[in-house]
């Protein structure tokens, strides 16, 4: 009977020892196929974002070159007309001169 109670306590002993190192042990790691799936995934959405992101960006360029262009013509209109006025003036000073009689 001794026997049958140091084998048990024995057993017990050695399972208990075994539970114990089995729950302080991490968890196991997913498969390598599963970690390579989600990076390939995350790849994936990071190139699309950022697909996005520069298409963005050159739109915002774009319209922006635009809004420039439309700019510098509007400003070169206005220097012509500018530049238009001064010679007309230039030109009604000159009749203006002629015509007015000197008062000497």
């Amino acid at each position: 009977m001794k026997k049958i109670i140091t084998l048990v306590v024995g057993i017990a002993f050695v399972f208990g020892t075994a539970g114990l190192a089995a729950a302080q042990a991490p968890a196991p790691s997913p498969k390598a196929e599963d970690k390579m799936d989600k990076k390939m995934g995350d790849d994936k959405k990071a190139a699309d974002k950022k697909a996005a992101a520069d298409k963005k960006a050159a739109d915002k360029a774009e319209k922006k070159a635009l809004r420039m262009e439309k700019k510098a013509d509007k400003m070169e209109k206005k220097s012509d007309k500018m530049m238009e006025k001064k010679a007309d003036d230039k030109k009604g000073g000159e009749d203006k001169k002629a015509a007015a009689p000197d008062k000497k």
